[in-house]
């Protein structure tokens, strides 16, 4: 099964640069619909507006972390099934058993490249 790349997808990072990496990233491997937010909470509204078919969010971000996003999206009925990318500098174990166990469809260390991500997000959706 091929993925969508028509799909809405919303990028979740604190740091600009980031953002555009992963939108540049998404671009070379086919998917144009690529929104952002600078943190969890606006892109908790920018869900709640808009239906997204995947979320990229980074770990470490404040006020909320990827984390704390991952759960409240995990939580709420309306958005609760959206497919969940985590990025992070870190491969800690436990953040990627706490990960897992919040409900992430899957985990991006960094730094990555297009080939990387598009292999993560083909798991996510058995392509």
């Amino acid at each position: 099964m091929a993925v969508d790349t028509s799909m809405p997808i919303l990028v979740v990072d604190d740091y600009g640069t980031m953002i555009r990496i992963i939108r540049n990233l998404l671009r070379q491997i086919g998917f144009s619909d690529v929104d952002d937010a600078p943190d969890g909470s606006v892109a908790l509204s920018k869900m709640h507006i808009k239906r997204y078919g995947l979320i990229i969010s980074d770990w470490n971000m404040e006020p909320m972390t990827g984390y704390e996003l991952l759960k409240k999206v995990r939580s709420d009925p309306s958005i609760s099934t959206t497919p969940f990318i985590m990025v992070t500098a870190e491969s800690k174990t436990e953040n990627v058993a706490a990960a897992k166990q919040a409900g992430v469809n899957n985990y991006i260390v960094k730094p990555f490249n297009a080939d990387t991500l598009k292999t993560k997000i083909d798991a996510v959706f058995g392509a």
